[in-house]
């Protein structure tokens, strides 16, 4: 990747909405060099997508929190099983440290998610869980 590629993934990162056109303009490039870059971004995997990121006004009224896992040993496979039932379940991810799996939920209000916290401390293979209730957002530059 170039400084083209960086500024096209920088604008295409504020706006995915933006045209080839614009790019084209603000870059003072060629559309047709946009557009090749463009693609070849996409073939590599690069660009795997273009998405729309809900406001805090689509988030309204969700109660977010993540959940800390420790796993028994050999059991993490059957616990992620089980964990993508849930459909509260947003996200999953594998850690170091003293926890295995840091687990983002979200969820209308505390009585789901004190039922979905008693389904994953009820899932054999879940040794321990720690939950973390979030506040609010103070930075947010996930896409």
């Amino acid at each position: 990747m170039d400084e083209l590629d960086r500024n096209i993934i920088g604008l295409l990162s504020a706006d995915a909405r933006v045209s080839v056109a614009t790019l084209s303009r603000r870059l003072k490039v060629a559309r047709s060099t946009i557009q090749a870059r463009l693609e070849r971004l996409e073939t590599s995997g690069v660009i795997a997508g273009y998405t729309l990121k809900l406001g805090e006004a689509a988030r309204e009224g969700r109660l977010r929190a993540s959940v800390l896992l420790t796993i028994e040993p050999r059991s993490q496979a059957a616990v992620l099983a089980r964990l993508r039932s849930i459909a509260e379940i947003e996200r999953v991810f594998t850690t170091s440290g003293r926890f295995d799996f840091l687990v983002q939920v979200a969820c209308p209000n505390t009585q789901v998610l004190d039922s979905v916290l008693d389904q994953i401390g009820a899932m054999t293979g879940v040794r321990a869980s720690e939950s973390l209730i979030h506040l609010s957002t103070k930075i947010d530059r996930a896409v």
